[in-house]
């Protein structure tokens, strides 16, 4: 049986970088334990991506959403209070979410955000 993930959230310039709590060593966007994803659908909410709740290291809700008519397997990206959405998981990667997945905002970028998306045991946290 595999180790709990733990992650610290390591300050960069535009967002945070990824580290093993327990060795220190960096965690690369890559690694199979994880998924680091841009939002989806970002254009169609350009109200919403500048809003604090969508700042690097704030805590995200993954909002399941089997009616919507264009994808019953879409996952929206919503603020944690879920009172501003700003996009959706990506349709490749939606399907493969087990649903109590973590979700982060990451990363800001030229009019996207990237989101990590962790188990939900996975122990996340910013450095003190």
């Amino acid at each position: 049986m595999a180790d709990r993930l733990r992650l610290w959230l390591e300050r960069g310039r535009a967002g945070y970088h990824l580290r093993d709590a327990a060795t220190g060593e960096p965690v690369r966007w890559e690694d199979p334990r994880l998924r680091v994803v841009a939002a989806a659908g970002v254009s169609f909410r350009p109200e919403s991506l500048p809003d604090p709740s969508f700042d690097p290291g704030r805590r995200l809700a993954l909002v399941p959403e089997p009616e919507n008519e264009h994808d019953p397997s879409a996952v929206g990206i919503w603020n944690e209070e879920r009172t501003l959405q700003v996009g959706y998981v990506p349709a490749a990667v939606a399907p493969e979410l087990a649903g109590d997945e973590q979700a982060v905002s990451l990363w800001r970028v030229e009019g996207g955000l990237r989101v990590l998306i962790v188990p939900a045991d996975a122990w996340v946290a910013t450095p003190r």
